[in-house]
């Protein structure tokens, strides 16, 4: 059995983060019986000087991206439809608000010391595309925070002060300084790097031949 670490790049507010997360559950499963893969998560934030009232996404997008609304429902349609094929839970894609994603960041760090950290990630982007909630608002992560079967005190507590703010920045700083600019990013053993969403025979392709390669 041969190892394969996998870091993963990703905000909470990305659908293509989610998407490729579940496709890369799929290529895992399928080479399971020939590799052993550990994954870390680590942050990334697409808007981070957010601050204050939400924006409708879909108005929001088309601003970013210079497109029409139209565009960007459409362009969502189809991620809805990739994302209920994987069994991920996009139902309220449409109707949610940008908000600032660094509070779940912190939490999810924080589930990590516990073996929680891709549950944690999971229930947020559930929260987020499934029922469109703010993952900004405590009430909101502590919710996802009980999901998972941890402890909303202990949590309600770091999220009062600033616990893992600085273990954030520092993962954030270190992929920006590698070169990491889009998400998801999938990065192999510290070395190789996949990015996007790629489909899971890819991914396996990718492992096959970075092992060979090793």
């Amino acid at each position: 059995m041969t190892d394969i670490r996998i870091d993963i790049v990703s905000d909470i507010a990305c659908p293509w983060c989610a998407i490729g997360y579940a496709r890369l559950e799929q290529a895992m499963a399928k080479v399971a019986d020939k590799y052993a893969f550990s994954v870390a998560w680590h942050a990334f934030e697409l808007n981070p000087a957010h601050e204050g009232q939400g924006e409708p996404i879909l108005p929001a997008l088309a601003r970013k991206y210079g497109r029409s609304e139209e565009e960007m429902r459409a362009n969502q349609d189809q991620m809805m439809t990739i994302a209920r094929d994987l069994g991920l839970n996009f139902d309220k894609m449409q109707q949610r608000f940008t908000c600032n994603t660094f509070d779940a960041h912190r939490l999810v760090k924080w589930a990590d010391e516990h073996g929680r950290a891709t549950e944690m990630k999971q229930a947020l982007f559930e929260a987020y595309f499934g029922r469109a909630e703010d993952v900004s608002e405590h009430p909101v992560l502590l919710r996802c925070v009980e999901h998972v079967g941890l402890d909303t005190a202990r949590a309600g507590d770091i999220l009062q002060g600033d616990e893992y703010a600085d273990v954030v920045r520092k993962d954030e700083a270190t992929y920006q300084q590698a070169g990491v600019s889009a998400v998801p990013a999938f990065i192999v053993n510290g070395k190789y790097l996949i990015s996007g969403a790629q489909e899971p025979e890819t991914l396996v392709q990718a492992f096959e031949e970075i092992v060979t390669n090793s």
